[in-house]
């Protein structure tokens, strides 16, 4: 069994196992034409269940003919121009080639000793992306699995620079529209479950600040401590930019933690023509950013960012086996000083590879190419008297609902999207998302593809119309 594993012995067949499964990842790209199958859980699962993990098949090939059938031919996509569903993008081959490398290495980036110039690749791009933000020369970050994740740590940092007496005065404010993860973070740090003020959005469906000074000035009044205020930069559901510069202000009066939620938006950080849509972002506290969002990465790929380097110490422990204190004064540079993880993978290389090869300008293109498709979309769907459309993008998302000319009730047109993106899905022709609205099912499509075009959106929709307009009419058959 030593013949499997990686060394100075073994790398002709490294070599050629792993170019047996590119080549079969490419063939399977080149072949796909479109995201999904269609394959349900009751058809893929008997095929997984029947296999014995106890009887290795001991030949890569044959392991690879198994694979196909298990995963690779239903998997789902991202690469195809009519997924149109998550915040899932498909990824820049320079990034690739640097998640096999890293994966070979298998560095860990907690600590010099496993890494060396993986730590110090990591802290360049780190200061890249906070000089980016303009976050100023003291600030610092690492990288992390995900913007959940990065939230959470940044929750963390704010709880601790609070310094309340009682977990239960403090509250964190944050959009009605934010993400999930700001809730969840609460629940993780021991906030009470009043901890999160939710405010409500206007028309764009952005932060009203009005209502933000309103909700600080009542957490003032009644003794209560606001531990921090998360403005997002492009909403999961709408892409929506909550007001940066007026919450700046807002933070600053009432000496409170702004976090920037930056997540999806992060994109216009390299964007060649819509920067100034986060104008703001450089007076935050802390920033999330998602690379396998809108910069085009695998997964994983994220990063917390702060403004005041020495806040990271929140996340600090020494271990005499890890990372003892001593290291400190002999300036050894271990990033887990800084994580809340401890084991961690190098997915910093996928960026370094991504912009030392097209640099960053080359990644601003391709998201500005799908914010400007978003922007089609949107007149497509304005145009279109069999949908509405919600609100007009500020990143690449668009919330729509197909309504019937013959329909008003407003529980069977919920029935016929929820049927419509059920079918399509089923039929493997395009994926789409769904959300509500004001307690009314929608459909939503997140455009990170610049392979798509606004042919495919409207094909998509007159598949949706389709679907739907087919489950109504049955819908009035079973009703006579």
């Amino acid at each position: 069994m030593r013949s499997h594993l990686l060394n100075d012995t073994t790398a002709e067949r490294y070599r050629s196992s792993v170019t047996e499964g590119i080549e079969r990842v490419a063939a399977k790209l080149a072949a796909t034409d479109r995201p999904f199958t269609g394959v349900t859980v009751d058809a893929l699962a008997p095929a997984i269940d029947a296999i014995d993990l106890d009887k290795p098949l001991l030949d890569t090939a044959a392991v690879l003919d198994e694979l196909e059938d298990v995963y690779l031919r239903d998997a789902i996509y991202f690469h195809h121009p009519r997924y149109l569903a998550h915040l899932n993008c498909p990824v820049v081959i320079p990034a690739v080639l640097g998640e096999a490398i890293l994966s070979a290495v298998n560095s860990s980036l907690d600590t010099w000793d496993q890494s060396a110039g993986g730590t110090l690749i990591e802290r360049k791009l780190i200061d890249w992306t906070t000089a980016r933000i303009g976050l100023g020369e003291n600030a610092d970050g690492v990288f992390t699995s995900g913007g959940t994740q990065s939230n959470l740590q940044a929750l963390l940092l704010a709880r601790e620079e609070a310094k309340s007496d009682s977990l239960a005065k403090l509250r964190i404010f944050a959009s009605e529209v934010s993400h999930f993860s700001v809730k969840k973070s609460a629940k993780l740090l021991g906030l009470g479950q009043d901890a999160v003020v939710s405010i409500p959005v206007d028309h764009d469906k952005r932060m009203q600040t009005v209502a933000l000074a309103h909700e600080l000035e009542r957490c003032k009044k009644d003794g209560l401590v606001p531990m921090a205020v998360v403005a997002t930069a492009g909403t999961t559901d709408f892409g929506s930019i909550d007001p940066l510069p007026e919450i700046a202000e807002l933070c600053e009066q009432f000496g409170t933690w702004m976090h920037v939620d930056a997540a999806y938006g992060c994109g216009l950080l390299a964007s060649v023509k819509y920067r100034s849509r986060i104008d703001g972002i450089e007076r935050a506290d802390s920033v999330t950013v998602d690379y396998h969002k809108s910069f085009f990465q695998p997964v994983s790929s994220s990063a917390v960012l702060v403004r005041d380097a020495s806040t990271l110490r929140h996340a600090t422990y020494h271990a005499e086996y890890l990372n003892p204190k001593r290291m400190v004064q002999e300036r050894i540079p271990n990033q887990v000083d800084k994580s809340l993880q401890t084991t961690r993978r190098f997915d910093a290389l996928k960026l370094w590879m991504t912009l030392r090869t097209m640099g960053a300008d080359g990644i601003g293109q391709l998201f500005d190419e799908v914010c400007d498709l978003a922007v089609e979309g949107w007149q497509l769907l304005a145009a279109d008297p069999r949908f509405d459309v919600v609100v007009e993008p500020t990143l690449s998302t668009l919330v729509f609902r197909y309504i019937p000319a013959a329909v008003t009730d407003p529980a069977e047109i919920d029935r016929a999207n929820l049927y419509a993106r059920k079918a399509l899905f089923a039929s493997g022709d395009a994926v789409v998302a769904g959300t509500k609205v004001q307690g009314r099912h929608y459909l939503k499509f997140t455009l990170l593809n610049p392979e798509t075009t606004a042919e495919d959106i409207a094909a998509v929709l007159d598949l949706i119309a389709g679907h739907a307009e087919q489950y109504l009419g049955e819908s009035l058959d079973r009703a006579s």
